[in-house]
């Protein structure tokens, strides 16, 4: 690991890599399952829900999702966490129960196994305590070794450029990018690469059960703008590598087909119930649980939203229960942050910014400065940044 962070590797080496971390375990075999396999893989920030409306989303549009998702660490959420805050749902299977579930109903939900690529688990420890994690060579092996496992033809990857991110800036963002491409596009897949904005939390809320209630709504046909758009951005992208639209317009046509329909709702609520969640939860997001109390956080004066840290907040959210600094810290699935302003919005003096959902008055109270120290408020109206930054595409 310290040899490859200093001297780095080409191309060919880190495909040669990759692909023996996916041999060091098991490698789903999906070739019984008819239809395009596509999967997503986000590389994290704050408020990113949108594996769950996205999934079934595309999975009504006649993609097969074999998704092997993580938990959060630190600033940013992990899709399993916020799965599970569906009452019941579970996110483990056998690679057989995996491999049905994706031939029946076109989408599974899991997390990672122990036998699928186990060598990534072995080099991460490494790369932990020897501090060399931000070598994109290991990054993109470590990536791209578990998804090519789970036995799928294409992969859409959304690179989070911003300060709730892992790649704080773009150049470094588009090096990752390029580099999962090229070496995806060695291992003999289709993948593509979209940089996205994580300079501010996608959609209105932080915290498990929050967040998938918000991606529910989108489900339903609702949702926050942002949130919306990058799933669309996402989703088109993936039925693009599928070969299952003709352009942009028509992969977002059939998308919308599918929520408007009920079609992509009705294959979440399937996933739901092989899963072994409550299916009512799909119908009405309401029933899911939720905090103790409820704070509204009043703006401490006028003006615009001109800035919002996405991982101040995010790590905020982790301070009242929301997420972990260390793997064993348990969660509380229904504390978090409902955000009523975003960048460019304007708001009066003792409005409501941010709704704390927490366990106790304390945890509301004392997160109070910092989140008002998360968000900037000016005169001046700012744009927010545009959501996507750019497409990398295997030439």
């Amino acid at each position: 690991a310290m040899a490859i962070f200093f001297r780095g590797l080409g191309p060919e080496e880190t495909a040669a890599l990759t692909l023996a971390m996916r041999d060091s375990g098991t490698v789903v075999n999906m070739r019984g399952v008819r239809g395009p396999k596509v999967d997503k893989h986000s590389t994290g920030g704050v408020g990113d829900k949108v594996s769950i409306c996205l999934a079934p989303i595309v999975a009504a549009c006649g993609v097969k999702v074999p998704m092997v998702s993580g938990r959060g660490l630190g600033h940013s959420g992990g899709t399993l966490d916020k799965l599970e805050a569906i009452p019941g749902f579970t996110v483990t299977q056998t690679v057989p129960q995996f491999v049905a579930q994706v031939r029946k109903l076109g989408c599974s939900l899991i997390g990672q196994t122990k036998d699928i690529a186990p060598a990534d688990k072995r080099l991460y420890a490494l790369r932990d305590v020897t501090a060399t994690v931000e070598s994109i060579p290991l990054i993109t092996a470590s990536i791209l070794s578990k998804k090519l496992a789970e036995g799928i033809d294409a992969l859409v990857l959304d690179v989070k450029v911003g300060n709730g991110a892992f790649m704080k800036t773009r150049e470094d963002a588009e090096a990752l990018a390029r580099s999962i491409v090229r070496v995806g596009t060695l291992a003999k897949k289709r993948v593509s690469a979209l940089l996205t904005s994580m300079d501010e939390p996608l959609g209105l809320t932080i915290g498990n059960a929050l967040e998938t209630r918000e991606a529910l709504e989108v489900l339903h046909g609702g949702g926050p703008e942002d949130l919306v758009e990058v799933t669309l951005l996402l989703g088109a992208e993936m039925l693009r590598l599928a070969k299952l639209a003709k352009g942009d317009g028509d992969a977002r046509r059939q998308m919308k087909r599918a929520i408007d329909s009920g079609a992509a709702l009705r294959t979440m609520k399937a996933i739901v119930t092989a899963q072994h969640g409550d299916p009512r939860v799909v119908d009405d997001p309401s029933r899911l649980r939720e905090a103790r109390h409820r704070v509204a956080l009043p703006s401490p004066r006028a003006g615009y939203v001109r800035a919002m840290d996405a991982k101040a907040l995010g790590l905020a959210a982790v301070a009242i229960g929301a997420g972990r600094m260390r793997t064993e810290d348990v969660i509380d699935p229904s504390v978090g942050f409902v955000l009523r302003k975003k960048v460019g919005d304007a708001v009066k003096k003792g409005e409501p910014l941010v709704d704390v959902h927490a366990a106790s008055k304390t945890d509301a109270e004392r997160i109070r400065a910092r989140v008002f120290g998360a968000i900037e408020i000016g005169a001046k109206r700012v744009a927010p940044s545009p959501l996507l930054i750019k497409a990398i595409r295997a030439r």
